[in-house]
């Protein structure tokens, strides 16, 4: 069932009760990276069972709460941890969070993953700001616009070319150049998991063209962009997903999530600031 207008104000409403800070950037915090909410000054910080409609993460690394706070001088609400279709969480639900934070009141939207590298020159570790993704689930049918359009909450069919703002992504490398941050650009591929893919199914990402593979961050991007935000999107490699290489687990995600994170931190709370 499609979000309703009714069920995203419930949900602010919740979230008002507990603060009447209006944030204006809203940030999704991946696998190994939500300790970057713990920066924020004067935050309440919400968990995900307080606020209506919102499901519960199960994933390891991924703490289930809502901050919201300053970063960086920068009114900000962040999600310690997201939702994933292979939870079990369809792609409404999934996507929820972006409508509240856009009701919240954010214009802009910075989603971090966690990110296998198809690409034998990018090493563990590298970061990749998004310009375009692949949909595999939402090719398939499942869209998180699927069903009844609200007109309040954006069109019927909201054009996704430049889903991934192009001065943000330029502001993304003037900040990363001026803190010597190497930062890649490349498309992003979802799919659906919880299990990695097979060494075909890599062949055939490469083959599409696609630099990193996930399972996330392309729904939430949908629905942000069909709510009118401007959106910036940066994948953390995390393992090498190459169909000749070693197996990939979650617990290295977990380690280079963690060795990153002041590299991408720092990035994260330059790009805040420039905002």
């Amino acid at each position: 069932m499609a979000h309703t207008y009714v069920e995203v104000q419930q949900a602010v409403a919740a979230i008002r009760e507990k603060t009447a800070r209006v944030p204006r950037v809203g940030i999704i915090l991946g696998s190994g990276l939500g300790s970057l909410a713990d920066e924020l000054e004067d935050a309440t910080v919400i968990p995900y069972e307080a606020i209506p409609g919102f499901p519960r993460s199960t994933v390891y690394g991924h703490r289930g709460e809502l901050a919201i706070g300053l970063l960086g001088g920068t009114p900000v609400v962040v999600m310690r941890g997201r939702f994933h279709f292979y939870e079990g969480y369809d792609m409404h639900q999934v996507t929820l969070p972006v409508r509240v934070m856009h009701a919240l009141g954010c214009t802009t939207l910075i989603a971090t993953n966690a990110a296998g590298g198809l690409r034998a020159d990018w090493p563990v570790g590298e970061l990749m700001c998004i310009t375009d993704h692949i949909f595999m689930p939402g090719l398939a049918g499942h869209n998180p616009l699927r069903g009844a359009n609200d007109d309040r909450l954006g069109v019927r069919f909201p054009p996704m070319l430049n889903a991934y703002t192009p001065e943000l992504r330029a502001l993304a490398q003037r900040v990363a150049r001026a803190q010597g941050v190497t930062l890649q650009e490349g498309v992003y591929i979802m799919v659906a998991g919880p299990s990695f893919e097979t060494g075909a199914e890599l062949r055939m990402c490469q083959r599409l063209g696609a630099d990193v593979v996930g399972m996330s961050t392309a729904p939430e991007v949908i629905v942000a962009a069909h709510a009118g935000m401007q959106v910036l999107a940066i994948s953390l490699v995390t393992n090498q997903a190459l169909p000749d290489g070693t197996p990939a687990n979650h617990e290295e995600v977990m380690e280079a999530g963690a060795a990153a994170r002041p590299r991408f931190g720092g990035l994260l709370k330059g790009i805040v600031a420039a905002l």
